[in-house]
């Protein structure tokens, strides 16, 4: 049986990671206009660079944590492991962020945060599909 808790958490965790990736991308306008870097160019200032890096990694992540974690909420048990999970690629996509912003060297506790949550939700949702059967 499905918790409807566990679900209504994902579908908030999933929003506010949507959020985070529209902030990140509205970073990138506003770069552009900071930096005189007119589309499509996605090279220039380093500063510029770093802004642009933030946004497409988070894309690049944000598919197999969405799919991780809705998998991973619809068959391990108890769901909510999902849901804390979510929550802490949040954190660690946030922390990666404003870390890569300031610094580049300065994104990898955050990056590597969010990978491990990523990865725990993949085979959270491994598990759980393989014990439903």
């Amino acid at each position: 049986m499905l918790n409807t808790l566990a679900v209504q958490l994902a579908a908030l965790i999933s929003l506010l990671a949507l959020a985070l990736f529209i902030w990140v991308s509205l970073k990138v306008a506003s770069a552009r206009g900071k930096y005189g870097i007119k589309a499509p160019a996605i090279s220039g200032h380093p500063d510029f660079e770093r802004i642009m890096r933030v946004q497409v990694n988070t894309l690049e992540q944000l598919v197999p944590f969405l799919m991780g974690l809705w998998l991973c909420v619809l068959f391990l048990r108890p769901a909510l492991i999902a849901d804390a999970l979510g929550a802490l690629w949040l954190v660690g996509r946030l922390w990666f962020a404003l870390g890569y912003y300031s610094a580049a060297n300065r994104r990898g506790p955050g990056f590597t945060i969010a990978l491990l949550a990523t990865l725990a939700l993949m085979v959270g949702a491994l598990v759980g599909i393989i014990l439903s059967f």
